[in-house]
């Protein structure tokens, strides 16, 4: 994998490059699509590729359990089992330490706002072991699946033999994602816990570079919350981890763990600030519209997020002006496209109404199309901040998107 910078915002971190990897060139910033379980819900690669898509990420975690990481190697890789012929990521399964663990049954997301109490005793959570699918130990992980409640062990080496089996272009440290609630003496722990697996990780990828000859780009996370003494220490600790008897270091970096909605931009800048400026940097689990172009200017080139399939499949569509839930009387009578001036396939081809029917009727193809339509929406979006960061016309781009876009 090689990282190129094509020009930079001018007094900030943001940057347009080109990531190379085996499978192809991936333009930056860009929007990675989540395709979980090797398959993008409700569309075929084709239809993935025409809304714009570079690069899909896959679910370390799903695939281990269905179909399994053997059969997907057997078949020749991620990317013929999928058919996808584009640049691929796997996710290390650390973001399952925290959704199936402390999150599970508690409607905890990764995100919580800045004036959000803080629950007493937060730390109990994690030590509780009722109802919890994952529990965190300092070797590793242990997982009950979700499938059949069987239990699993992921260390940070099993979680890297796992990726590479499966066979994507880039793939991850093995990490602890934490739940912002969490106290500031917990994610200390995490974080240092965090930086260990990553050398274990760097580690277990080199020997089965060298084994299999394998082409690989591993990634570090970077983790510590909301605080910026451990965000800055991790950064430090991540960037500058260099094996050089293994290979070297990491060849880009994860931004993951939680934050406070409204300081995420902050909390990004506080990392992307030390990490090496020559490397890709990935914010993980990120994809709101304006989070992502605050995320740009802060230094972080591509970013993941599950929302615009999953918004999409419940009624919610991304246009210029905000989100629209389709599902609303008002939308049963228009006979417009869903977005003025948008070029996707269900915008050039169908009404809002027509959409809106589906959705009533209950039929498949909206999940298609308001699929296609969210994609296309992010992958369009990050071209245009590309565009304005080549042409040096990014801020006149943000405050014209701030003004119009209602989140």
């Amino acid at each position: 994998m090689n990282f190129k910078i094509e020009n930079k915002i001018k007094n900030s971190l943001g940057r347009a490059g080109m990531i190379s990897t085996s499978h192809g060139d991936i333009l930056t910033p860009a929007f990675v699509t989540v395709g979980t379980k090797a398959t993008v819900k409700s569309l075929s690669p084709e239809q993935v590729r025409e809304a714009g898509a570079q690069v899909v990420l896959a679910n370390t975690y799903h695939l281990y359990l269905e179909p399994g990481e053997k059969i997907i190697k057997e078949s020749g890789g991620l990317h013929k089992f999928m058919n996808w012929q584009g640049p691929t990521m796997t996710d290390s399964g650390g973001f399952q330490a925290f959704s199936l663990g402390v999150a599970y049954g508690n409607k905890l997301s990764k995100f919580i706002a800045a004036e959000s109490p803080e629950p007493e005793e937060i730390d109990e959570a994690y030590a509780e072991e009722k109802d919890k699918k994952a529990k965190i130990t300092e070797d590793g992980v242990e997982f009950k699946s979700i499938i059949d409640g069987s239990t699993h062990f992921f260390t940070p080496e099993k979680s890297i033999q796992i990726q590479n089996d499966i066979g994507a272009d880039i793939i991850f440290a093995f990490d602890e994602c934490t739940s912002p609630h969490a106290s500031k003496e917990y994610l200390k722990e995490a974080s240092a816990r965090t930086h260990r697996w990553a050398e274990r990780s760097l580690i277990e990828n080199s020997k089965l570079k060298i084994k299999n000859s394998k082409q690989n780009a591993l990634f570090g996370i970077v983790q510590g919350g909301r605080y910026e003494d451990l965000r800055v220490e991790s950064a430090k600790v991540i960037g500058e981890m260099d094996l050089a008897s293994r290979g070297g270091g990491f060849q880009g970096f994860g931004v993951g763990g939680s934050f406070v909605k409204e300081d995420m931009a902050t909390a990004v800048k506080w990392v992307n600030e030390i990490l090496p400026e020559g490397k890709p940097r990935h914010l993980l689990g990120v994809g709101e519209p304006i989070d992502l172009i605050l995320g740009v200017e802060n230094g972080c080139d591509t970013f993941d997020c599950v929302a615009p399939t999953r918004m999409a499949r419940n009624g919610t569509l991304y246009t210029k002006h905000g989100k629209i839930n389709i599902m609303n009387a008002k939308y049963k009578n228009i006979f417009e496209p869903i977005d003025e001036g948008c070029e996707c396939y269900a915008c050039k081809n169908y009404t809002t109404a027509y959409l809106s029917h589906l959705f009533r009727a209950k039929e498949m193809f909206a999940s298609t199309l308001a699929s296609i339509h969210n994609l296309y929406f992010l992958n369009n979006l990050m071209s245009q901040i590309r565009e304005s960061i080549l042409n040096n016309t990014f801020p006149d781009f943000k405050n014209n998107f701030l003004e119009n876009y209602k989140s």
